[in-house]
């Protein structure tokens, strides 16, 4: 197997075991936008990244924890509708780096890689910043999966029993945006919160517990990024695209498949 194929299926699989765990707590608290936010203002921090000449995974996450933040404290002042305020941001952060990175003469960059993805080209380096992420945030997920889960069911009861509701929330925002800024290189800015929603959304169809959607959304996630390679390398698609097509595959089978089931009981 081609090192860089090797390399780009471990960083694949790795991003999709993680994103399905924090993708079921997107889907169970409906925070999709705010994913796809997190992902736009990404871009800006490629530009910034460019127009500093600084590393540029470190611009990335270092926008998308401070974008989480300014987000959480737009959210906290209530000045500005949720949804408003999410439209707002990802529209002008996606823009504002779109315009930097045209007017940047001096760098030529591969801007359809960011916007969809580009797998095929992950390094080394890019595979130690992921595998960086996926032990950070599996490590938090274990201390504080059942604080995350209590404030997802019921937020006020968990208030009331004691659990620090706004810290857990503020964790789980940033947790998001490291992974949505490692991510970046597998997907694409436009593609990435689709990992996040479609994996969960087809577990929820066979899951009888939150543990086994977890469990489940992470395993449909990678049997997408290996889908999308495949389909990659036998059809010259990019990765990206790929990956996020097989997903939804899975999704409306596990959709279909018990309809048609049912249908036949009748």
């Amino acid at each position: 197997m081609n090192d860089f194929i090797l390399r780009a299926l471990v960083a694949g699989l790795l991003i999709a075991t993680i994103a399905g765990l924090m993708g079921s707590f997107v889907v169970w608290r409906r925070m999709s936008y705010f994913g796809d936010t997190l992902a736009h203002s990404s871009l800006l921090g490629i530009a910034i990244g460019i127009l500093l000449d600084i590393n540029l995974q470190l611009a990335v996450v270092a926008s998308a924890l401070l974008f989480a933040g300014i987000l959480l404290l737009l959210q906290r002042s209530k000045t500005i509708a949720t949804d408003t305020l999410l439209g707002i941001l990802a529209h002008s952060t996606l823009a504002f780096g779109l315009l930097i990175l045209a007017l940047s003469s001096t760098v030529q960059v591969n801007l359809i890689g960011y916007l969809f993805g580009d797998l095929l080209t992950v390094t080394m380096t890019d595979l130690f910043w992921i595998l960086s992420c996926a032990i950070v945030i599996g490590t938090l997920l274990y201390f504080f999966w059942n604080g995350f889960l209590a404030i997802t069911v019921h937020e006020e009861l968990a208030e009331v029993e004691g659990v620090p509701v706004g810290r857990l929330h503020c964790l789980m925002v940033m947790m998001i945006a490291l992974l949505i800024a490692v991510s970046m290189k597998i997907v694409g800015v436009l593609l990435i919160t689709s990992l996040l929603i479609i994996p969960p959304a087809a577990a929820r169809r066979i899951a009888q517990t939150p543990e086994q959607m977890a469990l489940g959304a992470s395993v449909i996630g990678c049997l997408s990024v290996g889908g999308g390679l495949l389909m990659s390398w036998e059809w010259d698609t990019p990765a990206g695209p790929s990956i996020v097509v097989s997903a939804c595959a899975i999704f409306v089978l596990l959709t279909l498949v018990p309809a048609l089931r049912r249908r036949g009981a009748q």
